[in-house]
């Protein structure tokens, strides 16, 4: 009876944690219809989630509804911090893209399963976005997947990998102009050179990132970077410029309900009091740290809370700094180790418990079955010792080779890539022009007629190869062709590009046409696909270009 109250009590609870979007989520898994799904988004947008309202017409695909749900539904599960909700649906999503258009739905997957420490799934979700980004020919996209794979190597404590990655994702950011994606790979960056051990280096990417998180006016992510900063200015002994900076950090953390990060100031902020004497601010700071920490299940920075609270009360309150060091040991250890320690802990206490209840009228027989028991327990723990050291061996064989495979399967595909770059660019520099000076009159002309061609083909949803051929009468293999002998970007880059500037084109000068109308004219059928396009270019929403101006 007690366990029907405790779980009736339980699904009362939940109930009342429900959100509506977990509702109406719930009632579209159940009927998959057009009306759930237009339900769906529609409390998507009241909760100002997305940026337009999404409504989908009688006979749209089951497919594609389920399809459009469950990836928005993770989308909102990951900013919502349920991780493991957040990959379900993620999942369910994933096979229902065609060709090459499961980039941002692999790149979630990427990023919800670093935040649960999972790097080998990570790493693979990450590898196909960035295969499809590098057949993109995108440097934007490539240098986004390109973060996504350093995050991961960050993640695995492999810094010198993550910083070749990271390197050449500014340096394909460079070539894309996008400040907004700039200042998160130099954030990145800091980051790894952190890890590294190169303050100096950590402190210039991280000044850099935060520069242009300012001058864009994303208060939020600027306090981020501050505190990466601080990070870095700790470890070079300036304490004076690394409290100012998580004084200007801290409040902006806290506003934001950015838990994540505001947990890993405040462990900043208890190293800066330690530094300079002041235990019982430090003390605080590591307090409030462990609390978000464990809310958020992150062992790793919870064990550095633990342990910058030993240090701060360690000859203060002596009871206190012990249970810190207790937790930040256990922390170290895993799950296996701590069962197995505490299963031999409890043994050795039932044996003393036998030796003192020995019977006086039976000394003799009672001193026998004790060494039995001992010669017994002595085999089990034996037997005990023999199995982890079997199991933890096993473990580190399967992960060194997990971690070879990859970094090997990595490798072969950058190596892939570099011989196929440098078979293109020797063929390019025999060939084409190298700029636009050196065109002819007549492949100036060619280029005008082609953009003004793909231009009235992009409001007709025509935009491609076959199309823009027809119409400029020769066979899309002569078009490609022409193409590549006058320009460096690929055909596709080629299109996108012409639909992003007319994109900007509406944003500026129109603005009494929706993003969902605008869409339409830039060959869209849908506004969620011509907004997750546009963010991917230019690093915001439409929306939040049309209030800001572009990055």
């Amino acid at each position: 009876m007690r366990q029907l109250s405790l779980l009736f009590i339980t699904l009362i609870a939940l109930a009342a944690a429900a959100t509506p979007v977990d509702s109406v989520l719930a009632a579209f898994d159940r009927k998959r219809d057009v009306a759930s799904a237009n339900a769906f988004f529609k409390t998507l947008r009241n909760e100002q989630f997305i940026d337009e309202d999404i409504t989908y017409a009688t006979g749209t695909a089951r497919d594609t509804l389920s399809r459009d749900v469950w990836y928005w539904a993770a989308e909102y599960l990951y900013a919502g911090q349920q991780y493991p909700r957040a990959i379900s649906y993620g999942e369910r999503a994933l096979p229902l893209y065609t060709g090459d258009d499961a980039g941002d739905c692999l790149n979630l997957l990427a990023v919800v399963n670093i935040r649960l420490g999972d790097w080998d799934k990570a790493a693979q979700y990450a590898k196909r976005c960035n295969a499809i980004d590098r057949r993109s020919g995108d440097p934007d996209m490539i240098s986004s997947s390109l973060n996504t794979l350093a995050a991961i190597y960050m993640g695995a404590r492999q810094p010198a990998i993550a910083e070749k990655y990271i390197l050449e994702g500014i340096e394909q950011c460079r070539r894309a102009g996008n400040a907004s994606r700039m200042a998160t790979l130099q954030g990145m960056a800091s980051e790894v050179y952190h890890t590294m051990g190169d303050e100096q280096r950590s402190l210039m990417h991280a000044t850099r990132a935060w520069q242009i998180e300012d001058s864009l006016g994303r208060a939020d992510r600027a306090a981020v970077r501050l505190s990466q900063m601080a990070a870095a200015l700790l470890w070079l002994k300036r304490t004076g410029e690394a409290r100012a900076a998580l004084d200007k950090a801290i409040p902006v953390l806290r506003a934001s309900d950015n838990k994540q990060s505001l947990g890993i100031a405040l462990n900043q902020s208890g190293g800066v009091y330690l530094a300079d004497g002041d235990n019982n601010a430090a003390a605080a700071c590591y307090r409030e740290a462990i609390g978000i920490f464990t809310s958020l299940h992150d062992l790793y920075n919870e064990s550095h809370a633990q342990l910058g609270l030993y240090n701060s009360l360690k000859g203060h309150d002596n009871a206190e700094a012990m249970s810190a060091m207790e937790r930040y040991k256990a922390l170290k250890d895993s799950l296996y180790d701590i069962e197995t320690a505490q299963s031999i802990g409890r043994t050795s206490a039932e044996l003393d418990n036998e030796g003192l209840m020995e019977a006086n009228s039976k000394v003799r027989d009672a001193r026998r079955r004790t060494m039995l028991i001992g010669i017994a327990v002595a085999a089990f723990l034996l037997m005990c010792s023999g199995i982890v050291w079997w199991v933890m061996r096993r473990r580190q064989q399967r992960q060194s080779a997990i971690n070879t495979a990859l970094e090997s399967s990595i490798n072969e595909l950058r190596d892939k890539y570099d011989k196929l770059q440098l078979h293109y660019d020797n063929v390019v520099a025999t060939t084409r022009a190298t700029s636009a000076d050196e065109l002819t009159d007549a492949e100036r002309a060619f280029l005008e007629e082609l953009v003004t061609v793909t231009n009235n083909l992009v409001s007709r949803g025509e935009a491609d190869a076959t199309h823009i051929a027809a119409q400029m009468n020769m066979s899309a293999y002569q078009l490609r062709t022409r193409f590549a002998t006058m320009s460096d970007e690929p055909f596709a880059a080629f299109i996108l590009n012409v639909k992003m500037k007319r994109a900007r084109h509406f944003l500026d000068r129109h603005p009494e046409l929706s993003i969902a109308e605008v869409a339409m004219l830039c060959g869209y059928n849908d506004a969620p696909n011509f907004t997750r396009a546009f963010k991917r270019t230019f690093g915001i929403t439409p929306s939040e270009y049309t209030a800001k101006g572009a990055p």
